[in-house]
């Protein structure tokens, strides 16, 4: 079974299914999603596009060879029979309203051959379970069902995803000490400046033997050191959620780390990256790809680039971390 490698790229990158910076349409995002340069692990999530990403996947990983990357999945939000509630996307798939327990693990079985139909594939390395309800956090269901899947060989390893939301911390940690028997990994957001609520949660998925991929490790695009207050953002960018001046700030705390960086021989984003991997547990590494607009933007596939140029065992030193 192959690993995850400590970077990886998912399919949110590019703009075309989550609203981050310009869509750089589906012929590029396919090139930036194939593994290799670097990046040997590749993230969908079936919600997405209600289907879409794992279509653009599929392409993406068609010709590569099966052995050579880890194909990581996640499933959670039923667009098959819910109906979408606007920017709060489609519901859990343990909405009562949908289904009881007792068709839980129909409804996850269902999904994931689905989902592996779309991309050509025959079986996930991990599968997640997609910005779960209290109810995914808490239901012996849904945790049998999950488990099914790997006994079924539809997933090597079976874990979690919380979503952006910051009260996921007690759920994840009561999780943990739950089902962490069951769990093998988790994906929470983590970045230097946004240590809250990920790092309260590494304690604890340590102790219960979770390894975890950490998101937003960009910070919204910053770390990749094109970004300024006068970037342009479309109306619906993602980004337009954060509270303002936070681009502001957020540079006068690059400014202040950069010689932390420059003294490792690392980027911002690389800085960015071994503060995470020197975290417990954390052993993968996953930024949005932005392609931003304007005047000294990057182009994405130099970003792609960078990440799959990282050093391997990335870490950094105690006092760097703290």
């Amino acid at each position: 079974m192959p690993e995850l490698s400590q970077t990886a790229i998912g399919s949110w990158s590019g703009g075309r299914f989550l609203r981050f910076g310009e869509s750089v349409g589906e012929e590029r995002l396919a090139r930036l999603l194939r593994p290799g340069g670097g990046i040997e692990t590749v993230l969908s999530a079936d919600t997405y596009g209600s289907g879409e990403a794992d279509v653009l996947l599929g392409r993406a990983i068609a010709d590569a060879d099966r052995e050579g990357y880890a194909l990581v999945g996640a499933v959670g939000h039923d667009f098959y029979t819910g109906d979408r509630d606007g920017p709060r996307g489609f519901p859990r798939f343990t909405d009562p309203r949908l289904r009881g327990p007792d068709e839980y693990a129909s409804y996850l079985r269902m999904a994931t051959e689905r989902s592996l139909e779309r991309l050509g594939a025959d079986r996930f390395d991990l599968l997640l379970l997609h910005n779960p309800d209290r109810t995914g956090y808490e239901s012996e269901a849904v945790w049998d069902g999950m488990a099914a899947l790997r006994e079924a060989g539809l997933t090597e390893l079976i874990g979690i995803a919380p979503g952006p939301a910051n009260g996921f911390t007690l759920d994840l940690i009561a999780c943990f000490e739950r089902f962490g028997d069951q769990i093998d990994w988790a994906m929470v957001i983590l970045n230097p400046f946004e240590p809250w609520p990920g790092e309260l949660c590494l304690g604890a998925a340590e102790a219960a033997g979770v390894s975890v991929i950490t998101r937003v490790v960009d910070y919204g695009g910053l770390f990749w050191g094109d970004l300024r207050p006068d970037t342009p953002m479309h109306e619906h960018d993602h980004r337009r959620f954060r509270p303002g001046g936070w681009i502001e700030r957020g540079l006068t705390r690059l400014d202040a780390i950069k010689p932390i960086a420059e003294a490792a021989g690392l980027s911002p984003m690389g800085l960015a990256c071994a503060w995470n991997l020197s975290h417990p547990a954390v052993e993968c590494v996953v930024p949005t790809l932005i392609q931003e607009t304007g005047d000294g933007s990057r182009p994405i596939e130099d970003k792609r680039a960078e990440l799959g140029s990282l050093p391997s065992g990335l870490r950094l030193p105690a006092d760097d971390v703290a």
